[in-house]
């Protein structure tokens, strides 16, 4: 059975700590050879636009942009669908490598054998 985590962040800038931990947890995950998916939701949203993450700073934390970065990579970053629709962006308006799907696919993600959910 494979190790795999699925984080789903709510926060982004109105919570920058919170927001910044989901991502820093799911780089590590990512360093130590656990499969992961991290959800953008709600604020989170729009650091799936390009520059969004670049412009997030939180002092004493890693770049958002590296961790974000670091997740595409070697995981799978998503947009939940109601939450794209709600700020108007659709799958050209995101990063290459982003996917848009909705919270059946988060469900199915977050039941699958081995799976581990967070969030924050």
């Amino acid at each position: 059975m494979s190790r795999s985590m699925v984080i789903k962040v709510t926060a982004g800038g109105d919570a920058p700590e919170r927001c910044n931990q989901a991502f820093t947890v799911a780089a590590a995950a990512l360093a130590g050879g656990v499969e992961v998916s991290l959800w953008l939701t709600g604020e989170s949203a729009w650091f799936a636009v390009p520059g969004r993450a670049e412009d997030f700073a939180l002092p004493h934390a890693a770049p958002l942009a590296e961790l974000l970065a670091a997740v595409l990579t070697a995981g799978r970053v998503t947009v939940c669908t109601q939450c794209a629709a709600r700020r108007d962006l659709k799958q050209e308006d995101l990063i290459e490598g982003v996917r848009i799907a909705g919270a059946s696919s988060f469900v199915e993600e977050a039941l699958r054998e081995g799976a581990q959910a967070l969030v924050y």
